[in-house]
């Protein structure tokens, strides 16, 4: 396992993170899980007051004999935005009460996802003075954010003195927080990359197509190994859910480095086959065809279009689109049979793309049944 300075922290985190979201099945799970992400070397656990009862259950797994000292485990909880001072600092409490802890290392907003959010963190009686309070309590020692939102919502929170680190969405095949992570890293914050896995494209369950893309690596591995390239990115979450699952990573934690040959020649082949596959109707994620007077999420819609096309991503396209319309500001944007020919975007677009046909291709192509958010009942 490797270790890298998370930011002005000045803490050193191993490269892969152990998050907490899936391991939900019982306290003993939770607690092997740990057990196992110290073995390999992981030091920074996360978890959130909004993933069921994992707070509880890490919570019990730290008052057990572990192979890491307390003092040595960077441990880091999320709290959602609340418009006022009071809220925070009654979730603050509760959170310390359920991990059973005197401090935290990190507190992140979770969720930092809309200009609403952004005022309650920037009000002279929002939720950060009960951060602040928290901090030079010795509650907790560094604080950042998680974000969903709008490149230029991250943008300006990252200019906010307070935060030391920020949780990014950022992966192969979903480049366009670019602008974020230089400035992070411009402003010496840790970056805390989110759901490499998962929201970077189910690489766990890839396609044969993608699979044969990626060889010699797994599509996984070569995402994994995309990200530990850049030096910017401080650590990547893992989302385990028994302590089986960790053997995964195991063997790649130690490589990151720059991209070899054998690397490079497999992003050059997924560059070639989204060109080939897609021509003339390749979406270049530009964002200028925004906004939609539908309110239609243009550019994602035709990102998991692109996916599916080029790389036979289908199921991971059907499972972000059913998200359109069903989780709020987490997957802001409406879908993509929702527009009315209205030709607003079609001059803002430089590839000149017909993006009511293609929206309606999309739609046809990905719509399907809603799923489930893990942590919902």
């Amino acid at each position: 396992m490797q270790y890298r300075r998370f930011g002005r922290t000045n803490r050193y985190l191993s490269v892969f993170s152990l998050g907490t979201m899936r391991c939900l099945s019982s306290a003993e799970t939770v607690r092997q899980t740990v057990v196992r992400a110290l073995e390999l070397g992981i030091n920074h656990i996360e978890t959130a007051r909004g993933y069921g009862q994992s707070e509880v259950y890490l919570g019990q797994a730290l008052q057990s004999d572990l192979p890491l000292s307390r003092d040595r485990l960077f441990l880091t909880t999320k709290l959602v935005p609340t418009p006022d001072a009071a809220t925070m600092r009654q979730a603050i409490a509760d959170s310390l009460h359920r991990l059973q802890v005197d401090y935290l290392d990190a507190i992140a907003l979770h969720g930092l996802n809309t200009p609403q959010h952004l005022a309650w963190v920037q009000a002279p009686d929002g939720c950060l003075p009960a951060l602040r309070e928290a901090r030079a309590a010795g509650q907790v020692r560094h604080l950042g954010f998680s974000t969903h939102g709008a490149l230029d919502l991250i943008l300006a929170a990252l200019e906010i003195e307070d935060f030391e680190f920020v949780n990014l969405h950022y992966y192969y095949f979903l480049q366009r927080q670019a602008a974020a992570i230089a400035r992070a890293a411009e402003r010496d914050l840790g970056i805390f990359i989110i759901s490499p896995a998962d929201k970077g494209g189910q690489l766990y369950a890839p396609s044969a197509k993608l699979a044969q893309l990626c060889q010699p690596l797994t599509p996984l591995d070569f995402n994994y190994r995309w990200l530990l390239s850049d030096q910017r990115l401080t650590t990547l979450s893992f989302g385990a859910r028994q302590p089986e699952d960790l053997t995964a990573i195991a063997a790649i934690a130690d490589q990151t480095g720059p991209l070899s040959a054998d690397e490079q020649a497999i992003a050059h082949r997924l560059e070639q086959a989204l060109t080939t596959t897609l021509d003339p109707d390749c979406c270049r994620q530009c964002y200028q065809c925004l906004p939609c007077p539908e309110a239609i999420q243009i550019p994602e819609v035709l990102r998991l279009r692109n996916l599916a096309v080029a790389y036979d991503m289908t199921a991971f396209g059907r499972y972000r689109y059913g998200m359109f319309e069903n989780a709020g500001h987490w997957f802001p944007g409406r879908r993509g049979d929702r527009c009315t020919d209205c030709g607003d975007c079609l001059p803002r677009c430089p590839e000149q793309l017909d993006i009511p046909r293609l929206l309606r291709d999309t739609h046809q192509r990905l719509a399907g049944r809603d799923r489930r958010r893990l942590w919902e009942d």
